[in-house]
């Protein structure tokens, strides 16, 4: 399995949706399926912060270490209220759709979907598919298996991915400093900091146990196949967008 998490995590540091990326119209198409991504990564987040440091009412103590339930913490808190470029409290969705709206990615579809989360027929198949497969880790997945998705599916692998995006914007100058602020943040905290406390959090949880790491390492691949399988409608798109274009100017 661990062979698996490896392969999977590789094809996607490759995968050629990055290379599309070069100019601002398929950055848009791009963002325009990636802020899926952005909003559901809060629902796995959240998931962990209900599971391991109680936010019930009457609250007790959680069963899992001080150290578990702060590194928790400290994620919810950067995630949901950072700061921007500016200084300015923020969580970092809010911050993708700031992006998304300076460079005049359509952000109607994702707006129209936090109205009804719950509702997913409106929106494209491939992103469908990803988002329900998260939500359902989320709300019913072992705790185990939500960390897993957490670190393997977001955590571990996101700074590789987001530095090969910049590196694609910056070779071609493309436009767009609020999602080249909102990359490079990333870079640096989940390479930094949230990468080793989500994998620091997914030890703590399955303690060597050989049936809870393996459904941690099922867990961890899914979550990297429905990724694939975002990349791949997301670059479907921006070549049909490109083949498009390039029909109407040939006409």
């Amino acid at each position: 399995m661990k062979t698996i998490l490896k392969d999977y995590h590789q094809r996607l540091v490759e995968h050629p949706v990055y290379q599309a990326l070069d100019s601002l119209d398929a950055v848009r198409a791009f963002m325009e399926y990636h802020v899926y991504a952005v909003w559901d990564f809060m629902s796995l987040l959240k998931s962990l912060q209900t599971k391991i440091t109680n936010t019930n009412v009457p609250w007790v103590p959680s069963i899992y270490s001080p150290d578990l339930v702060r590194m928790i913490n400290e994620i919810v808190l950067a995630e949901e209220s950072d700061l921007d470029q500016n200084g300015n409290p923020c969580s970092h969705f809010e911050l993708y759709l700031k992006a998304m709206e300076e460079i005049g990615a359509n952000t109607s579809m994702i707006l129209d979907f936090c109205k009804n989360p719950n509702y997913l027929q409106p929106i494209p198949k491939g992103i469908k598919d990803f988002v329900e497969h998260n939500l359902q880790t989320a709300k019913h997945g072992q705790t185990e298996e939500v960390a897993a998705s957490f670190f393997f599916g977001r955590e571990k692998i996101l700074p590789e991915i987001f530095e090969k995006i910049v590196e694609v914007i910056k070779t071609h100058s493309l436009d767009c400093p609020t999602l080249i602020y909102y990359f490079e943040r990333h870079i640096e905290l989940d390479g930094d900091e949230h990468g080793p406390m989500a994998e620091k959090c997914l030890s703590e949880l399955c303690q060597n146990d050989p049936v809870k790491t393996l459904r941690a390492q099922h867990a961890g691949v899914l979550a990297l196949r429905y990724r694939e399988r975002l990349w791949d409608y997301a670059l479907n798109h921006i070549q049909t967008l490109s083949i498009k274009s390039t029909s109407h100017r040939l006409i």
